[in-house]
């Protein structure tokens, strides 16, 4: 998420809890790009992303009571997140699993620079083409940093399950890459 420990997390936790309301913009600043990429990821859509982040701080903001403060604030931010995705993605049957790329300027020619597009929509489409549980495994621990432990906490897996997890998204996403590479870029 943003930079920021954990302990300053909590302690504004707490300050909000105790009568100020107002600090809670303050998680929202820390926090609402890792949100907004998550939406980005289950959505595919800026503006169901920006709803979607809204609509998860709001959910926190009313449940910040309820949070115990046993796992990291993000954690438990994240898991909020991941069931609206959850439920919003089974109202919608959308589902994206990589945040929108920042382009890169980058002096390259127009045939390398198709080939490099070409290739990162291949491998996009093949995370998209993943099993749901698969997706979001992979998404959490390869583009939002978490931990297995995290991922547990976030999604309710058992650890095992999405070592399992991550480990068969590898290899279905390198056979379907090595497929790609073998017969060209479509």
């Amino acid at each position: 998420m943003t930079p920021g420990s954990d302990d300053e997390d909590q302690l504004l936790v707490t300050q909000i809890l105790s009568g100020e309301k107002e600090l809670f913009r303050f998680l929202v600043q820390r926090h609402e790009r890792a949100v907004y990429g998550m939406g980005m990821s289950f959505l595919r859509n800026s503006e169901d992303a920006a709803d979607f982040t809204q609509e998860v701080f709001l959910k926190t903001f009313r449940s910040l009571s309820r949070f115990q403060g046993g796992a990291r604030f993000s954690t438990w931010l994240y898991r909020i997140a991941y069931n609206t995705a959850v439920n919003g993605v089974q109202r919608r049957k959308e589902y994206a699993s990589l945040a929108e790329e920042e382009r890169l300027v980058d002096p390259e020619t127009p045939d390398r620079e198709l080939i490099r597009s070409a290739a990162i929509e291949a491998v996009r489409e093949a995370i998209g083409d993943l099993p749901e549980r698969y997706r979001i495994c992979v998404d959490l621990f390869f583009f939002y940093d978490r931990s297995y432990q995290e991922i547990e906490a976030i999604t309710g897996f058992p650890v095992n399950t999405i070592k399992s997890h991550v480990f068969r998204a590898k290899k279905l996403l390198r056979e379907k890459l090595e497929d790609i590479a073998d017969g060209g870029i479509e």
